[in-house]
């Protein structure tokens, strides 16, 4: 190597390196507060759930005015999956815990608008979902404190694939 192209590439390494050094200027570093609004995730012991509360009558409303289309009169079924049955596997009697339910709709429901649903109208559809199910009273109100002590009928069957997070 002669010693101009030697002289070349150490230029190029002390340019690459101060160039490295420097931010390339996008966005800015990562708050808690902003990671918090991300950070939505539900424990089956209740943890992350947020304030709010809800009755199946409550949730009845809102069920069909926001879920019956898709999941059918009294979650029986309509253009996708049932979700309450006694003879078929469904959320309702497969998901080790009743949180599992409120997490999923609270993320993913309505399909067409995720993540729309209020603390109180989740809440509230869950008991309703909960209700049908015969696992809670349609009277029983749902809530971060109730919400974690459901029983749901396969709590004991389910094998999780992280059995330490139980």
């Amino acid at each position: 190597m002669s010693m101009r192209s030697t002289l070349l590439v150490a230029a190029a390494l002390v340019l690459a390196t101060s160039a490295a050094a420097e931010t390339p200027g996008l966005g800015h570093s990562v708050k808690e507060a902003d990671l918090a609004l991300w950070d939505i995730s539900i424990s089956p012991d209740g943890a992350g759930l947020p304030p709010g509360s809800g009755t199946a009558a409550q949730g009845k409303t809102v069920y069909e005015q926001k879920c019956e289309l898709c999941h059918g009169k009294e979650a029986s079924g309509g253009r996708n999956a049932k979700l309450v049955s006694t003879t078929e596997r469904t959320v309702t009697n497969y998901v080790p815990h009743a949180t599992t339910l409120f997490d999923f709709t609270r993320r993913a429901m309505p399909w067409q608008q995720p993540k729309t649903l209020t603390a109180d109208e989740t809440y509230a559809v869950t008991a309703y979902i909960l209700a049908l199910a015969k696992i809670i009273g349609e009277n029983d109100v749902m809530n971060a404190q109730t919400l974690p002590k459901v029983q749901m009928p396969n709590r004991d069957g389910f094998v999780s694939k992280y059995p330490e997070k139980r």
